[in-house]
């Protein structure tokens, strides 16, 4: 479907329609670009050398489809890529365009469901006639959606898929910087980042989501000895004292936290994502339990900032947060302050730019780079252009893909802590924020 009405510049036009499961019941979004003003002086959106252009978007619109988790158990994060995706459009519209053409988004509610997701990716290919894609958030969502990219060869940026091992598809493009082998390289950098506080050994809980990619982070690939964070921390002299899985839509979070309480671990490693780290604080609070020192894989992160006290502690893994030195750059510190703005008017609870919005905004840029690079929306030489080419990014640098390697380019992940109510890097030592380091208690 082609949409060339145009809007005011940097009104985003939100057209949402009440979800209830099938065709007719989607929730959409659209967001247009700006009216051509001729004579004025733009910038080109992206993550390499800054270049002027004299046009302002004309023509028919490149129209861009993708799904994103708006409702379901995965919405917390999924309006986080909803807002950064918006801001994104409207930058890019508001500096040329893409190939001088202006850009909208069609954005389906996928309801955080992979079946879902994966319809409605066929029907933006073969219905809406999209001129290009851009993945789904959530690793089931993004699974699913691949393989109709893969069936239809649609370029398939996305940004946060973690099962590494399994995206052989040559045109998809990870913004999410784990390396192939997040498995490992996860999990030792979080267990490297306790020793920085003189703490080699103890207790440890594994409280594990049924989602795949934290199933994949804790246990590694299945029918495969490689293990993940599990095999990590007993080969590291850990005491694995719990290990227990609990379903993704879980809804009483009181027996896992009853287990962990009586388990009583010097450390929870919490491979979950969403909203689950303050779920199972709140539900051990409920039990007088508190928990002494927790890792969340993948959270929201404006939710466990928001419990206050009972957050302090809490650890996870980032790409970037907004503080020295990652916004020692300057194009990075302004995206950041876009980013920002955008998650303000969302309503996002927590307002910072950090690694979901990172990724997202990345996601845009590997897309926008490929489309101009190739001077072309032919998918496959999108693809070929992206594979054979250095891609520079805003937040993230320089990106190699490897297609030897499922196109990732190295586990660039830090180790972030919730320290005096807000999140900062505290490993390793080069990328912590100014006077930061790991705090552990001990009881």
């Amino acid at each position: 479907m082609r949409r060339s009405a145009t809007m005011v510049m940097g009104v985003v036009l939100a057209l949402v329609l009440a979800a209830c499961g099938g065709g007719g019941g989607d929730t959409t979004t659209t967001t247009g670009a700006p009216p051509a003003t001729e004579g004025t002086t733009t910038t080109t959106v992206g993550g390499g050398a800054t270049t002027t252009t004299e046009a302002e978007p004309s023509g028919e619109p490149i129209v861009i489809g993708s799904t994103l988790s708006l409702t379901g158990v995965l919405s917390a994060t999924g309006q986080i890529h909803k807002a950064v995706g918006e801001a994104f459009v409207e930058k890019l519209n508001s500096e040329g365009g893409l190939l001088g053409r202006p850009v909208e988004w069609l954005l389906f509610d996928d309801e955080s469901t992979p079946d879902r997701a994966a319809a409605l990716y066929e029907r933006l290919i073969t219905e809406e006639g999209v001129d290009l894609i851009i993945g789904p958030y959530g690793t089931g969502n993004i699974t699913a959606a691949m393989a109709v990219a893969e069936r239809y060869g649609y370029v398939f940026p996305q940004h946060t898929g973690s099962l590494t091992y399994t995206y052989t598809y040559r045109c998809q493009f990870p913004a999410w910087p784990t390396g192939v082998r997040s498995n490992i390289t996860n999990p030792e950098l979080v267990f490297d980042a306790i020793a920085s506080a003189g703490v080699d050994s103890g207790t440890v809980a594994f409280v594990v989501n049924e989602f795949p990619g934290t199933q994949f982070i804790a246990y590694g690939p299945p029918d495969s000895d490689e293990g993940g964070a599990v095999k990590v921390a007993e080969d590291r002299g850990w005491d694995v004292v719990l290990e227990v899985d609990f379903p993704t839509a879980i809804s009483d979070w009181g027996p896992i936290a009853s287990q962990v309480r009586q388990a009583d671990p010097d450390f929870v490693y919490l491979a979950g994502l969403g909203v689950d780290g303050p779920n199972l604080i709140n539900a051990a609070a409920a039990l007088g339990y508190q928990i002494r020192n927790m890792f969340v894989q993948w959270p929201a992160p404006g939710p466990l900032v928001a419990l206050g006290e009972a957050g302090e502690g809490v650890m996870s893994v980032t790409a970037w947060e907004q503080h020295p030195p990652f916004t020692d750059d300057p194009e990075a510190a302004a995206a950041a302050e876009i980013i920002n703005q955008a998650l303000t008017e969302a309503g996002i609870p927590y307002v910072k730019a950090e690694t979901q919005s990172v990724a997202s905004w990345t996601a845009w840029e590997f897309l926008v780079e490929g489309v101009e690079g190739a001077q072309s929306l032919d998918n496959s030489e999108v693809c070929d252009y992206l594979v054979n080419n250095t891609i520079d990014t805003t937040f993230i640098g320089e990106v190699d893909f490897d297609p030897n390697q499922n196109n990732y380019y190295g586990d660039l992940s830090f180790v972030k802590q919730i320290q005096d109510g807000d999140w900062w890097v505290v490993y390793p030592p080069e990328k912590a924020a100014p006077g930061r380091s790991v705090e552990w208690r001990s009881s």
